[in-house]
C-alpha cells in the first residue's frame, strides 16, 4: 500500500500553504489527488515530487498559464516529452536572462555599498584638525 499524506503533511513538506495546494488542484496543476472516505485529500510521494517541480517552476518565474500547459503535456505521457523539454528549455533561457539582469543590479548595489563604506571611513564634514582646517581655509582665501 502506498503511504498517503494529508494536505497538512504535504503543506509542511513542501513549504506551500494548504490554500496554494488547493489552488493548484483547482487550476489543473494537480490531478487525481485521491480522497479518503471522509472526503479529505490523500497525497502520495509521487504527488510530493510533482509539487516540488511545480514549486521550482513557479519560484523561477514561470507563469501559472505555462505551468498549466506543462501539466497538460505531462498528462499526455511520453508522446509529449519533446514538447515538455522545449518548454523547459525556453523557461531556462528566461531564467538565465533574469540571472544576468540580477547580476547587473548586484554590481550596482556592490558599488554603492563600497562608496558608503568609504564615506563611513572618512572623517565627518567639518571635523578637520585646527591646523588642517586653517590651512584649507587660507588656501580658499578665507580668514579665520
Amino acid at each position: 500500500m502506498t503511504h498517503e499524506l494529508s494536505i497538512g503533511d504535504v503543506a509542511e513538506r513542501t513549504a506551500l500553504s494548504v490554500h496554494t495546494l488547493r489552488y493548484y488542484e483547482r487550476v489543473g496543476l494537480l490531478d487525481g489527488v485521491d480522497r479518503a472516505s471522509s472526503g479529505h485529500r490523500r497525497y502520495t510521494e509521487d504527488d510530493v515530487g510533482w509539487i516540488g517541480l511545480l514549486t521550482c517552476l513557479r519560484s523561477s518565474g514561470m507563469p501559472i498559464r505555462a505551468m498549466r500547459d506543462f501539466a497538460a503535456l505531462r498528462r499526455g505521457g511520453s508522446a509529449t516529452a519533446a514538447e515538455r523539454r522545449a518548454l523547459l528549455e525556453d523557461h531556462r533561457q528566461e531564467v538565465l536572462a533574469r540571472q544576468e539582469e540580477l547580476a547587473r543590479y548586484l554590481a550596482v548595489l556592490d558599488s554603492k555599498i563600497a562608496y558608503y563604506r568609504g564615506e563611513e571611513a572618512a572623517p565627518p564634514d567639518g571635523a578637520r584638525t585646527a591646523v588642517g582646517a586653517g590651512s584649507a581655509a587660507r588656501s580658499r582665501g578665507e580668514r579665520r
